[in-house]
């Protein structure tokens, strides 16, 4: 098994032609196949994302999956039905036409819920995003309120003995024992992924842990975005530009 790569803030290199050819490939959504919007509810999988997404998978033999840090719920009505999902960080999963497989909605969640709503009704800006099992609090619109959010996040978090998910202007309540890196391992444990090496692609410091599970198990993280300290091997700028290579890459696997 292969030891995770050091962490890394230099500039690194696109991924390579053909590095998804035998591959297992692991995809967050939000800043990696879609740009990121202040209203979360305002993004979907387009029909060229949708026609890529199948020929990658077509291409891999089934070898795909979605990991986010949104609920299969939201996934699936955003369009992505079609696909293996992991979600809430590697809390849910689900198979194509399958039930979702997951623990239950804490009545905790409902009561931190509740406080993120009163929190952000007085502050403009601010949103509260519902998940099946968590809540996340946004600060994109109000960044002056970051510090407050946080403090609310963590305080809520410990009373009720769950955690906070950092993300991008976010911060998510959440039972704890997954995340990202142990959704790839999970997954890579059954048909169709075992046995060959994965490849994660992600933006947010929530895609750290799929890029250590890449590595640990041969594989690679590709970060998508800016420069900073990473375990990923390869990087690509931005969204257009993971799509245009994923776009070649499937037309390459289906030749």
């Amino acid at each position: 098994m292969t030891p995770p790569l050091p962490s890394s803030k230099i500039a690194l290199p696109p991924p390579p032609p053909s590095l998804l050819a035998g591959a297992a490939l692991f995809l967050d959504f939000d800043g990696t196949l879609v740009p990121i919007v202040d209203n979360p509810d305002d993004v979907a999988a387009d029909a060229d994302l949708l026609r890529v997404l199948h020929a990658l998978r077509a291409g891999l033999d089934g070898r795909l999956a979605i990991v986010s840090g949104r609920s299969v719920a939201t996934l699936r009505a955003m369009g992505l039905g079609d696909f293996i999902l992991a979600g809430t960080h590697g809390l849910e999963f689900a198979e194509p036409g399958a039930a979702v497989e997951a623990p239950h909605r804490l009545a905790a969640i409902d009561s931190i819920e509740a406080a993120f709503n009163a929190f952000a009704a007085r502050r403009p800006g601010m949103l509260v995003e519902r998940k099946s099992i968590s809540v996340g609090l946004h600060y994109r619109g109000a960044p002056r309120f970051a510090d407050d959010a946080e403090a609310l996040a963590m305080a809520l978090a410990a009373e009720n003995g769950l955690m906070v998910q950092r993300g991008k202007m976010l911060f998510e309540v959440r039972p704890g024992g997954a995340d990202k890196g142990s959704a790839v391992r999970r997954l890579m444990q059954r048909a169709p992924f075992a046995g060959v090496a994965p490849v994660f692609f992600g933006d947010d410091v929530t895609d750290e842990e799929g890029f250590d599970a890449a590595a640990e198990l041969g594989g690679h993280g590709v970060l998508v975005g800016p420069a900073r300290e990473t375990a990923a091997r390869f990087s690509l700028e931005q969204v257009d530009a993971v799509r245009h290579y994923l776009g070649e890459e499937a037309a390459r696997l289906v030749r």
